[in-house]
């Protein structure tokens, strides 16, 4: 059983013949299909249906030359809403299935950002029409969550908040300077940090971490594409599964200047969200790399 099944409102299914089921439905009854031959000649397809607002589940496989169709591998997803970086992205294979992983390079996170690639069929395309590396792409980044707690903002006023973006946009022109190898920027960007740690190492003895921390974007765990994430919410709704009638939270979040959505189950989410409060969790990210020719 896929442990982010229960992120889209699967909290319940325990059996495999009930996974069975849902995933014949969500072949039989797609909402949107997609195909593409690969080298081989072989006809690579993906299910996807949704089962709440942008939530679904997409199931991938191929057909054989007698159009029977192989299931191969599903897998739960959330479709993003916002564009949440305009960096160029870098795409590569899993080693196990016929399934991609992104990674793209944003000052913003201040590490390389690693997700699970949601619109493959696109992607194939372009690459067997020998159309890599595609320019002008933008990405829109969603992410799944199984366990999360909501924690009161820090306060801040209208002149704390244009302070704010001022050092972050200076900051991020550092990074990208330090990046193609400027030496200045590079000094400055260590002489930087280690005020911040002298501060937060003063600090840390009275305070509490949370009221420090604004907010953070940081691996976690052991597989490339999880991350621990502390962000404001900038937008929030309530959705129902169409098939478990389970309840699920969908949040726009920004953290680390980088928006995105999340969705989790009411059941694994640990206070009342709203905007303005800060969502504290770690997540399964994915991603949705918009093409310029439209794919």
């Amino acid at each position: 059983m896929h442990k982010y099944m229960r992120a889209i409102g699967f909290s319940k299914l325990k059996k495999r013949s009930e996974l069975q089921k849902i995933i014949v439905d969500s072949i039989v009854n797609a909402d949107d299909r997609s195909y593409v031959s690969n080298e081989d000649d072989i006809i690579l397809a993906e299910f996807c249906k949704d089962y709440a607002e942008n939530i679904g589940i997409a199931v991938c496989g191929e057909f054989d030359s007698e159009d029977k169709f192989s299931f191969d591998y599903y897998y739960p997803y959330l479709r993003g809403t916002v564009i949440s970086s305009e960096e160029d992205v870098s795409i590569e294979r899993h080693a196990g299935t016929e399934s991609y992983a992104g990674v793209c390079d944003d000052v913003k996170v201040g590490v390389s950002l690693i997700f699970y690639l949601q619109n493959m069929i696109p992607y194939i395309k372009i690459r067997d029409s020998k159309r890599l590396p595609v320019r002008g792409t933008t990405l829109t980044l969603s992410a799944l969550s199984v366990q999360g707690k909501i924690m009161m903002p820090i306060i801040k006023n209208e002149k704390d908040k244009k302070m704010i973006k001022k050092v972050s946009k200076n900051r991020n022109s550092l990074i990208d300077a330090a990046r193609r190898g400027d030496e200045d920027a590079i000094e400055s960007l260590t002489l930087e940090d280690m005020d911040t740690y002298t501060t937060i190492s003063r600090k840390i003895q009275k305070e509490d971490v949370f009221t420090l921390v604004d907010t953070y974007f940081m691996p976690y765990g052991v597989e490339c594409d999880h991350y621990s994430v502390l962000g404001e919410i900038l937008d929030c709704n309530k959705v129902t599964n169409r098939l478990t009638f389970e309840e699920i939270y969908l949040m726009t979040i920004s953290c680390n200047d980088l928006n995105f959505d999340v969705c989790i189950n009411a059941e694994d989410l640990y206070g009342e969200p709203q905007v303005g409060r800060r969502f504290k969790g770690s997540i399964w990210m994915q991603g949705y790399v918009n093409f310029p020719d439209g794919n």
